[in-house]
């Protein structure tokens, strides 16, 4: 279905349903003599708060706009609708990988111009996050919370096993071995202690052919998921189930509680290395302050030392959705967020790093989580890794996910379940290069 087809009858009725639910919205605005922006942002509990602390900065700064934010579950889909149902937000809290979907369905209206007014400029952002914001040569985003990946370890369980605990693998080849030395079992052959889990947290299926020096596409017109890169990077994933097992490995993983639990399996104890955001510590101060971990940049591929100090990146951001009543209002918001002030003030409360290249001594100062300077300088890395910009990337990493369960469970070698991937999705992405050369954006 073609997502920019704004006026499909169902797709309607569920924007107005959902954004009819809302009391607020349909409520005429108070006699305050402001002009109220409507702000839907997809966090709850701490992190809420800390974007809730900004806003009220932001109202208590002037007296001419009053911003209004409200938490929205699945924020992504809610706000496409609400657009297609001319009912949107003035300012929505998203995902970066929304950012060309949204330009691509006219979702979200382009800020060069009001950045330009606001003297708000590329250099003044970490450049992995600022890229994230621009698709179509226009910049249809900002950032707000950004977010790099490392390999986090249990020192403790390193020790145990004979290992260094302040030396972290170099290499994915390292990562096998150590975990080798780690993994325990049971008198049935279970795992009872897992060195590493290649599917653990299962949400990034997509970055092992980019972290092998893949490419999931050349950015123009072919699908690319099955070069060289992702052949060795599904090779060496499926050299875990051939040493431990396929349904073993998904067993142990499923045994693991939720992830924002004491059950997490690294949490518990369970499992020794593990690919994890900057986020991640808040986690372990809330459900294992006790845990005693450390992090490092990923690996890299034993014969890419070039591809070393890698990471993935990620960014919420903020829009601008079309038809929004108050844009010039809602930007003024989003001014007031990007500076170093308001900036640091949202990162410091949910205990980020900040997207923005000048960063106060206070803020690391201040900041609780001891490895949050790694965290901010991996962003810079040559080896950092994004989602790609396309706007069928929802349906490209679902196949990416089944991909990677065939792999892992030994249903296909990795050439097999690579090339039928390809030939799965270079059909849609030539569809989709063909509605956006019908609509003039290719």
């Amino acid at each position: 279905m073609d997502r920019g087809a704004f006026f499909i009858p169902a797709l309607v009725a569920v924007s107005l349903a959902a954004v009819g639910a809302s009391e607020y919205l349909t409520k005429p605005a108070p006699p305050d003599g402001k002009v109220h922006v409507v702000y839907w942002e997809k966090w709850t509990d701490f992190e809420f708060t800390a974007m809730k602390d900004v806003v009220d900065s932001f109202n208590k700064s002037q007296d001419k706009i009053q911003v209004d934010i409200l938490s929205i579950s699945g924020i992504d889909d809610k706000t496409l609708m609400a657009v297609s149902g001319k009912m949107p937000p003035d300012v929505a809290g998203l995902y970066g990988a929304n950012v060309t979907q949204y330009a691509d369905d006219k979702a979200v209206i382009p800020l060069d111009d009001l950045c330009k007014e606001a003297g708000i400029k590329e250099d003044q952002y970490v450049p992995a996050f600022w890229d994230i914001c621009n698709t179509r040569g226009h910049l249809y985003a900002l950032p707000s919370c950004p977010a790099s990946v490392a390999i986090h370890w249990n020192t403790e369980m390193f020790k145990q096993a004979g290992l260094d605990p302040k030396k972290p693998p170099k290499t994915w080849g390292e990562v096998f071995e150590m975990a080798k030395k780690i993994t325990k079992k049971d008198a049935n052959g279970h795992m009872t202690v897992s060195g590493f889990l290649p599917a653990e947290p299962g949400w990034w299926s997509w970055m092992w052919g980019p972290l092998f020096g893949g490419k999931l596409w050349d950015g123009k017109d072919k699908i690319t998921c099955n070069d060289e890169g992702h052949l060795h990077a599904y090779d060496w994933i499926q050299s875990f189930s051939k040493e431990f097992g396929g349904a073993n490995l998904a067993s142990t993983k499923s045994g693991f509680g939720t992830f924002s639990s004491p059950q997490n399996g690294f949490l518990a104890g369970k499992l020794a290395m593990e690919p994890q955001g900057v986020w991640m510590y808040n986690f372990i101060s809330k459900f294992a302050p006790d845990l005693k971990w450390a992090a490092a940049p990923l690996p890299a591929p034993d014969d890419r030392p070039d591809l070393g100090d890698a990471t993935i990146v990620d960014l919420d951001v903020l829009c601008i959705p079309t038809g929004a009543k108050h844009p010039k209002e809602g930007f003024e918001f989003i001014k007031y967020v990007e500076s170093q002030k308001g900036m640091e003030m949202l990162c410091l409360g949910q205990r980020k790093a900040s997207p923005l290249r000048a960063v106060s001594d206070d803020f690391y100062k201040k900041h609780p989580n001891p490895f949050i300077k790694l965290f901010a300088d991996m962003a810079y890395s040559k080896n950092a890794v994004a989602v790609p910009k396309l706007g069928i990337w929802p349906e490209y990493q679902a196949e990416i996910n089944s991909m990677y369960d065939e792999v892992a469970l030994m249903q296909k070698t990795p050439k097999e379940a690579l090339d039928d991937l390809q030939k799965r999705m270079q059909p849609k992405l030539d569809q989709y290069l063909r509605r956006l050369k019908e609509r003039g954006e290719n």
